[in-house]
């Protein structure tokens, strides 16, 4: 196996944690802030607009895509004798799959579903009830796959510092693997 086909994996590798990371660091960082501090009504209206939209070609590859990239890195890197980095391309794979994708289709997807399902009250109290019930849970989720989302980002990159066997030199002079 050559090293440039190797190199192209990883670089997709890296960009693709770097795509999903960042679209749940966005929820963290702006808009789920942004929706608590509007009206509740106005915040389910949009967070029901956002998650229909989400569903779409442009998400679909990072979301779905990153775990099986990183496998076949792994793979890869396996064929490539760069165990170590083979080792970590895997485990970010893993570590996505489970806490990024599975925790979003059995615990976020459901959330949003049911948000959906819910018509806007005009009552106030209500719609800050259904919002507060909403948003409080979702974030903590949120911010769990974003943390493994991030995890993920820097394996993948620490998976392609070792592979290149002056990173790999490097890193074994200070920390003896």
């Amino acid at each position: 196996m050559s090293t440039p086909v190797l190199y192209m994996f990883s670089i997709l590798s890296l960009l693709s944690s770097g795509a999903i990371f960042g679209f749940f660091y966005a929820w963290v960082c702006s808009t789920m802030w942004g929706l608590d501090a509007v009206d509740p009504a106005l915040a389910i209206g949009a967070m029901q607009a956002m998650n229909a939209s989400v569903r779409n070609a442009v998400f679909a590859p990072a979301f779905f895509g990153t775990p099986f990239i990183l496998i076949a890195t792994a793979m890869l890197a396996w064929f490539c004798q760069r165990r170590a980095a083979s080792l970590i391309f895997a485990i970010a794979g893993l570590l996505y799959l489970s806490g990024g994708m599975i925790l979003t289709m059995t615990v976020n997807v459901p959330m949003n579903e049911a948000l959906a399902a819910v018509a806007i009250p005009q009552d106030a109290t209500e719609a800050r009830r259904i919002w507060e019930n909403y948003s409080g849970p979702w974030q903590f989720w949120n911010t769990v796959r974003t943390i493994i989302s991030g995890v993920t980002l820097a394996l993948t990159g620490i998976a392609i510092f070792i592979s290149n066997p002056r990173g790999h030199e490097r890193l074994s002079q200070k920390f003896p693997i």
